[in-house]
């Protein structure tokens, strides 16, 4: 095999075929042990996770939590999008959300978001994660991105160009534990090769 061949094989490799989401959240007095338990609860906790930016593969299937597990084992490097967010003061909401855009045409690549705020509802996070991918995604395309108009009227332009196939986002919140435990929330796209 030529050295271009091989190396275009390699490249291939670490292109991923399939992905799943998920999500979870932990509490206890120490904050990175509030994490652990967030990614227990969310069944992501014995892999090594890499965060890595957020592009869904062209023709990258999207599968239920429980089907992208049986092609993971424990400590396996596995690359992930993940969004996640703590605290420790009493009654703070806080939100991880990750968002989604597919585009119609498969072959080519789509978006995802990833946000983690505080004070926000999981609803306002999960709307904000999913409107940030699909502006990415529209604007790759040269769909106008009109700042005259309103959020509505850019997403409606840009579902009805019928190159977005759909949207959807991934949001875990919580509110802080009231007397002062940390709180984490994760949510991930886990990535599978």
């Amino acid at each position: 095999m030529e050295r271009q061949d091989l190396a275009n094989a390699n490249l291939a490799f670490y292109v991923p075929k399939m992905m799943f989401f998920t999500k979870g959240k932990g509490m206890h007095k120490d904050y990175l042990t509030s994490f652990e338990l967030a990614l227990r609860d969310a069944e992501i906790a014995d892999l090594n996770l890499v965060s890595v930016s957020s592009i869904l593969p062209p023709r990258c299937k999207i599968v239920s939590r429980q089907e992208g597990r049986k092609y993971l084992r424990p400590g396996q490097v596995v690359f992930a999008i993940m969004a996640r967010a703590a605290t420790n003061e009493p009654n703070r909401l806080i939100a991880a959300s990750i968002g989604l855009a597919r585009p119609a045409d498969e072959s080519q690549h789509g978006y995802l978001s990833e946000h983690h705020p505080t004070g926000e509802t999981a609803q306002k996070a999960g709307d904000y994660a999913e409107d940030m991918a699909m502006e990415m995604l529209a604007t790759t395309f040269g769909l106008p991105n009109d700042p005259s108009l309103t959020w509505n009227e850019r997403e409606e332009q840009w579902k009805l160009s019928g190159k977005i196939y759909r949207t959807q986002n991934f949001t875990q919140s919580a509110e802080g534990n009231k007397d002062g435990l940390w709180t984490t929330v994760v949510s991930a796209a886990v990535l599978i090769l």
